[in-house]
């Protein structure tokens, strides 16, 4: 199975077969636009801006299963990011990552990946945040929060996985890498 293998929404619901992206790098982001990390918005769409054109792509997942960070409609959510943070890259319709509505791609990809571990100054709290709400938090592959990535190569295979807290220089210097 790889990420072609896969039908997502679009934001206005229709499907949207990620078949669309054979060949290309892709980096599955799950965002919110209510979240500690929604200022990574800004260099996301920098790498986007940077890469685009060397066959990568950036996909934008809204979920509001974190403490309900991405509140509105999916029309809301791309307006807000659109005009606070200049955001050019596709998005998608709100979703959730986990548990039993969590979307096919969003299994696959947690289920075949594990966590990487919290790094950084926002490492202590969100080690306890993740532990709140998942005392085995460390051995499995759930998404632990929004901004959690995915770099998937030009085959649809997934080539690595960041938390929150990695530093968006390591994010692109994997899709470099792939590219």
């Amino acid at each position: 199975m790889t990420v072609y293998d896969f039908t997502v929404k679009d934001r206005q619901g229709n499907d949207f077969s990620l078949d669309q992206y054979r060949g290309k790098v892709l980096l599955i982001v799950n965002t919110a636009t209510g979240c500690g990390f929604t200022p990574q918005y800004e260099e996301l769409e920098n790498i986007y801006e940077e890469l685009k054109d060397e066959g990568f792509e950036l996909l934008d997942f809204p979920c509001n299963q974190f403490m309900n960070q991405a509140p509105g409609t999916d029309e809301e959510i791309n307006n807000e990011c659109k005009m606070r943070f200049g955001t050019t890259f596709p998005r998608f319709k709100k979703i959730d990552v986990n548990g039993e509505n969590a979307i096919p791609l969003y299994k696959w990809l947690t289920e075949n990946t594990v966590f990487q571990g919290f790094e950084g100054k926002m490492a202590t709290m969100m080690k306890l945040m993740a532990k709140a709400r998942d005392k085995d938090y460390k051995n499995n592959g759930k998404i632990k929060w929004n901004f959690t990535k995915f770099v998937i190569d030009r085959n649809g295979e997934i080539a690595a996985r960041f938390e929150p807290t990695a530093d968006l220089a390591a994010v692109k210097a994997k899709i470099k890498e792939v590219l």
